[in-house]
């Protein structure tokens, strides 16, 4: 009898001892992951630091923002990390040009914000139909229809006045399930693109390898307007930044009938000779140094800039088999007091 509880003892001292020693080492493993989160975030957050130095750095020296830069050149970047100790884990960081893309938001004229921008809408048109037709998915998809609810959900009188056939007011949102209300104002994040009427999965995340709508659209590009009107002080120039921006976007912004010279502007644009850029970038019509342009070729002025001061900057930090990435998006500012330059934060993202 002595003996069975001996061992019924021994039993319930082992099981307390193995329970006690999961919860320990649990303990352990969840104090070493918050440490390890503390510790990532703050190297993702240095690395974004020194993004924004690289930005500050180059708007004190050049006007011009172009791929020819030092934030925009990963070697650049690489260099400017390696200043930045660590005991342990490693940082990368890349810098994308916001204005580089085409401003939906710009598709209506802000601050009225009630009719179209008509060179914005032409540059919509080619962009959805180059996306269309390289995915077979979207043969059924209709250009004007999607350009149309756009417009209604950015314009700002909702009457029920709906642009053209299949344009979209509160109606058809609110009779949705789950119903919703369309914004009648500028978008202010980009994912909101995917609750206007045709704007499907794969035409805005795209499908396998063909990128979709998202990748160059931006919500960002918002300047003071030069006159208020129902209490709204800005607009969205819509410039585009001919030295940073995708070829799809280059496409988009030639006139309809040589959307072919986009290839070549591209390529003058990121020629090199011996890892050197060879051409000068500064002036706006710079286009038409390319090969194959003829000296009448012209893009639309309202589309074209060589400058930008909204930009993302993207940071991963790893340490210990974790990692995580820091999205967050600056506008280059002037300070009013100090007239310093400064980046300020207008979208912190953690992914």
């Amino acid at each position: 009898m002595a003996l069975l509880i001996t061992l019924g003892v021994i039993t319930v001292l082992i099981a307390g001892a193995v329970e006690l020693n999961r919860r320990a080492r649990a303990a352990v493993i969840m104090a070493a992951a918050g440490r390890d989160k503390i510790a990532l975030t703050q190297m993702a957050y240095s690395a974004i630091q020194a993004g924004m130095l690289m930005l500050i750095k180059d708007k004190k020296t050049s006007v011009v923002d172009s791929i020819q830069e030092d934030w925009a050149n990963p070697e650049k970047i690489t260099e400017v990390l390696a200043d930045i100790p660590f005991d342990a884990g490693k940082v990368s960081l890349s810098i994308e040009d916001e204005l580089g893309k085409i401003q939906v938001n710009a598709l209506v004229d802000f601050p009225k914000g009630r009719h179209f921008n008509e060179s914005q809408k032409i540059m919509w048109d080619r962009l959805l139909r180059l996306i269309i037709s390289g995915n077979e998915d979207l043969k059924d998809v209709e250009p004007a229809a999607i350009i149309n609810s756009i417009k209604d959900w950015l314009d700002s009188g909702d009457d029920d006045a709906t642009t053209g056939l299949n344009g979209a007011e509160a109606e058809y949102y609110e009779g949705l399930d789950p119903p919703y209300k369309p914004k009648n104002g500028p978008f202010t994040h980009i994912e909101e693109l995917a609750l206007v009427k045709d704007i499907n999965p794969e035409l805005f995340h795209g499908i396998k390898k063909i990128p979709g709508l998202e990748n160059y659209i931006t919500v960002y590009g918002m300047t003071k307007s030069k006159r208020s009107v129902d209490g709204k002080n800005f607009t969205f120039e819509g410039k585009i930044n001919i030295n940073t921006a995708e070829l799809p976007v280059l496409i988009a912004m030639m006139p309809s009938e040589n959307t072919d010279y986009a290839q070549s502007i591209y390529d003058y644009r990121n020629e090199k000779e011996n890892d050197v850029f060879i051409h000068d970038l500064s002036n706006p019509t710079w286009y038409k140094n390319a090969p194959d342009i003829p000296s009448d070729f012209k893009i639309d002025p309202k589309l074209i800039t060589t400058k930008s001061d909204f930009f993302t900057i993207k940071s991963t930090a790893e340490l210990n088999d974790s990692k995580i990435t820091l999205l967050v998006t600056i506008h280059r500012e002037r300070q009013k007091k100090t007239g310093k330059w400064m980046c300020k934060i207008i979208s912190w993202q953690e992914e």
